[in-house]
C-alpha cells in the first residue's frame, strides 16, 4: 500500500484553482498506482500519523508539493507528518514542496528565489509583478557528475526534462543528502539520504507527459531501487 500524503493548505482547495488542484491530486495517485501495481492512499498531511501508517499496512510514502509557505502552516499540524519523516524506515520521495517539507523536517531552511526586477533572460524563469521569481514550465536540469550512476538516474539523459513549478527553495541539503541535479536558479533539483531510502526533488516529476517521460523514469526508478517492480 503507497500512501500518498497531500501537503496543500487547507486555504488552497478554496482558491479559484481549488478543484483543478484536486483533481490533479486524484490524477497522480492513479499515477502512483499504476505505476506501483497496487493501491495508493491518498490522505492530507494533517491526518496522517504512524498509526495511520501501520493500521493500512503502509510500504512507501510519497508527499505532494503545495502553494503556500512554510510559515502559513500550523506547526503543531505538521508534527506527526515531521516525526514520520524524521523516524519512519519506509520509502519516502517528496515533490516540490514535499521536498521542502522533508528538508525543513530535518532542520534545512527554505528560502524565496532571488527577487527580479525585470524580466529574466533565463527562459525557465518567469518575474511576477511584484518582483517574485518563479522556476516554471517544463525544462531541462543538470545532473551531478559524482552522482550520475546512481539507480534513481537510470535511463535519463545529460539533460532530463521536467516540469518546474516553485519560488521557494532548499539552499542547503540536510545532513545526510546528497546533490543529484542542478539548474542554474535551483542549486539543489534533486537529492538523495545516503542511507535511507528517501529522495526529494525540487521539479514535479510527477507531472510527466509524453512529450517528456523523464518524470515517470524517475518515479519507476524509485520504486525499484526500494524493492518494488514498477509497471
Amino acid at each position: 500500500m503507497l500512501v500518498f500524503v497531500d501537503y496543500e493548505h487547507a486555504d488552497g482547495f478554496e482558491r479559484e484553482h481549488g478543484p483543478k488542484m484536486l483533481a490533479g491530486r486524484t490524477s497522480i495517485t492513479y499515477r502512483l498506482e499504476d505505476l506501483a501495481g497496487t493501491h495508493c492512499h491518498l490522505v492530507r498531511y494533517d491526518r496522517v500519523d504512524q498509526a495511520l501508517l501501520d493500521k493500512i499496512g503502509a510500504t512507501a510514502i510519497f508527499i505532494s508539493g503545495n502553494s503556500f509557505a512554510p510559515d502559513d502552516y500550523d506547526l503543531h499540524a505538521l508534527e506527526p507528518i515531521h516525526a514520520i519523516i524524521r523516524e519512519t524506515e519506509l520509502p519516502v520521495f517528496g515533490f516540490c514542496g514535499g521536498f521542502q517539507l522533508i528538508a525543513q523536517a530535518l532542520g534545512a531552511d527554505i528560502v524565496a528565489l532571488p527577487a527580479s526586477d525585470g524580466p529574466s533572460d533565463d527562459p525557465s524563469l518567469v518575474t511576477t509583478k511584484g518582483g517574485r521569481l518563479f522556476e516554471f514550465g517544463y525544462h531541462p536540469v543538470e545532473l551531478a557528475v559524482e552522482n550520475s550512476g546512481h539507480p534513481l538516474l537510470a535511463g535519463l539523459g545529460n539533460q532530463p526534462i521536467f516540469r518546474h513549478a516553485h519560488g521557494l527553495y532548499v539552499p542547503e541539503l540536510p545532513d545526510g543528502f546528497a546533490n543529484l541535479a542542478s539548474t542554474a536558479a535551483t542549486p539543489i533539483q534533486m537529492a538523495v539520504h545516503d542511507e535511507r531510502p528517501m529522495v526529494g526533488t525540487q521539479f514535479h516529476p510527477e507531472y510527466w507527459t509524453e512529450e517528456h517521460p523523464d518524470g515517470r523514469t524517475v518515479i519507476a526508478n524509485f520504486l525499484a531501487w526500494c524493492g518494488w517492480s514498477a509497471t
